[in-house]
């Protein structure tokens, strides 16, 4: 059975096919329009899954959609109505695309597959799992496990904002309990984002990365932590929570928070996205993460104790939250955990399909013996690159040889040169890379300094996750749950940090950053935290003898390794847009497939 997956109209839409079960392709509709978490239909994608796996819609056998549109109306309508007339203006607003658009979903669907040339528009079925369950399904359909207790955390499905329960391969996915809108752990995440300035549904791990910057023992966090719990929310000792809905406006408005009587709780301004960042900010952000975390433990204890289970399955916008993964990792209450890297709306697309698949198909799910293969997207041929290269009349070398492209790739990497690397399949998710990353060395001090302000043009206290051998990640990382795709934290071996100074906690955010502090500085967070990317050889051959030659040749065998894009745009997808992305910024050398470009 074939089955198209498709998630849209929210942010990140996506489209994923499958056959009896098995992913064939996935992929977002960003790295095809350009267009940052782009939520609208997601043709080119669906098309390019169509392409790739040569089929047509003739041999499409369902069309899976990630949620219930008419759950999920139903939901802003009695959300309205409880708090009528406020939220009169943010109802005008919204209306009309509901009325016009969102609420007519399977019409729509099927006018535009008729664009895209589907014959039999009429004839395909079109399913709509409930978001919720496409998260799980997106999760436990890719883990390693035959059973197993799963947690979805999100801002919002039609009504869920909090599921768990058991899934399992011959049973399928049992629901045991779900918290409702308006109370949700992810918009309470995204109200905090939004207070200190960055965007919505994007700049969530922006914040994430903010809140090492502040000092967890200081009086602030501590100051911030309690005014959270005393009237922002009530914390349940299941996890579960209820907002005191007088601090928010996103159930009927067109902001999160009411800045107002924000600014007085916290006695800190709301900070506008082009303000300085102050330490008040950080500290803030730091309240915030704790609060979430604490949350969480609270939540997977009760599930443990709910379900038995020995493993746990982690999905939606807040399992892309790596700080807090790697937090409930160490509190082993379960054996092991799983995220998978396009846990947010865009792994929408296919878990509609898995989930759809194994209720018709009464598939028997004994967990994947090998890691789930993110990279799913599109791949160029020499050819192709050979077309740009020509137009562009720029001077390139081509390596016959991959073992020639590595050593000359590993000598620019020495040299201290910045690397676009890509190679492959695009990757599927935020959390993947390997095939479309910048590449650059790890032990230079000025790296993650140049790298943010030259390459990615983006704040610069942001923090650049390495990538490591599987076989060398203990020489240079404590014990830890290791990621193939930066689902977790590692905090670096002691025997390679730095000591800070006693008054460390009182320097400004920027002296903070430039502080060394370890023989890895451009990879090493404030905390001496990382967001380790383990290759493991079978996954990314290419990258992994890539990184054990620069081992052989400097003695480290780590490397910086961050998404190839710059800020506000989406990971490249085509050799155009790395070739425009590499262009217009400052990196050094351009690696598209044998194809090697230098400025």
């Amino acid at each position: 059975m074939r089955i198209l997956g498709i998630s849209a109209y929210y942010h990140d839409s996506a489209a994923a096919i499958i056959e009896n079960g098995k992913v064939l392709f996935a992929a977002q509709e960003e790295r095809f329009s350009r267009i940052k978490n782009d939520a609208s239909f997601p043709e080119k994608a669906l098309q390019f899954c169509l392409n790739e796996s040569g089929l047509t819609f003739e041999d499409i056998d369902l069309i899976a959609f990630y949620d219930k549109p008419f759950l999920k109306f139903e939901r802003l309508l009695e959300t309205y109505y409880a708090f009528a007339p406020k939220g009169f203006k943010s109802f005008t607003k919204a209306m009309p695309v509901w009325l016009k658009e969102k609420l007519f979903i399977k019409q729509f669907i099927r006018k535009k597959i008729k664009e895209l040339g589907a014959t039999n528009y009429k004839r395909i079925p079109i399913n709509f799992p409930e978001h919720h369950l496409s998260h799980i399904a997106s999760s436990f359909y890719t883990s390693p496990f035959k059973t197993s207790a799963f947690l979805t955390v999100d801002g919002v499905g039609e009504w869920t904002t909090m599921s768990y329960g058991i899934a399992s391969g011959e049973k399928g996915i049992q629901v045991l309990g779900e918290l409702h809108f308006p109370d949700s752990l992810g918009l309470l995440y995204s109200a905090f984002t939004y207070f200190i300035g960055f965007k919505v549904n994007s700049g969530e791990y922006k914040m994430m990365g903010l809140a090492p910057y502040g000092d967890s023992k200081s009086q602030n966090v501590i100051n911030f932590k309690s005014l959270i719990r005393e009237h922002l929310l009530d914390i349940k000792a299941d996890g579960s929570i209820k907002l005191n809905m007088k601090y928010f406006e996103y159930s009927v408005g067109l902001q999160m928070v009411n800045s107002v009587k924000w600014e007085k709780l916290f006695g800190v301004k709301k900070r506008q996205p082009d303000d300085q960042l102050q330490q008040n900010h950080a500290d803030l952000a730091m309240a915030a993460q704790n609060i979430l975390e604490e949350i969480l433990i609270k939540q997977i204890a009760f599930i443990k104790e709910e379900t038995g289970e020995n493993n746990l399955c982690l999905s939606g916008g807040v399992a892309l939250n790596c700080v807090a993964n790697s937090v409930l990792h160490n509190q082993n209450i379960f054996d092991d955990i799983y995220v998978q890297p396009a846990a947010g709306d865009a792994g929408g697309a296919l878990g509609a399909a898995l989930a759809c698949a194994h209720m018709k198909e009464k598939l028997h799910f004994n967990g994947l013996k090998t890691p789930f293969n993110v990279y799913l997207g599109p791949q160029f041929s020499n050819l192709h690159i050979e077309r740009l290269l020509r137009r562009t009349k720029c001077k390139y070398q081509y390596f016959e040889s991959k073992e020639d492209l590595i050593k000359t790739v590993c000598q620019y990497i020495a040299e201290k040169k910045v690397i676009g690397w890509f190679h492959g399949r695009t990757e599927f998710g935020p959390r993947a890379l390997g095939n479309r990353s910048i590449l650059a060395d790890a032990s230079d001090p000025e790296m993650q300094y140049n790298l943010n302000m030259k390459i990615k043009f983006r704040e610069g206290f942001r923090p650049f996750a390495p990538v490591v051998c599987e076989e060398d990640y203990d020489d240079y990382f404590e014990e830890g749950k290791q990621s193939y795709y930066m689902l977790f934290t590692s905090m670096v071996k002691k025997s390679l940090r730095k000591d800070l100074p006693e008054d460390f906690q009182y320097f400004n955010l920027e002296e903070k950053r430039k502080f060394v502090k370890s023989e890895l500085p451009a990879i090493t967070h404030i905390d001496f935290s990382a967001r380790v990317q383990v290759v493991k050889k079978e996954l990314n051959p290419l990258l992994w003898h890539l990184i054990q030659s620069y081992k052989e040749r400097t003695g480290v065998g780590v490397l910086i390794n961050t998404s190839f894009n710059v800020k506000d745009e989406p990971i490249v997808n085509s050799p155009e847009d790395a070739y425009n992305c590499f262009m217009n910024s400052g990196m050094d050398v351009l690696v598209l497939e044998n194809y090697v470009i230098v400025k």
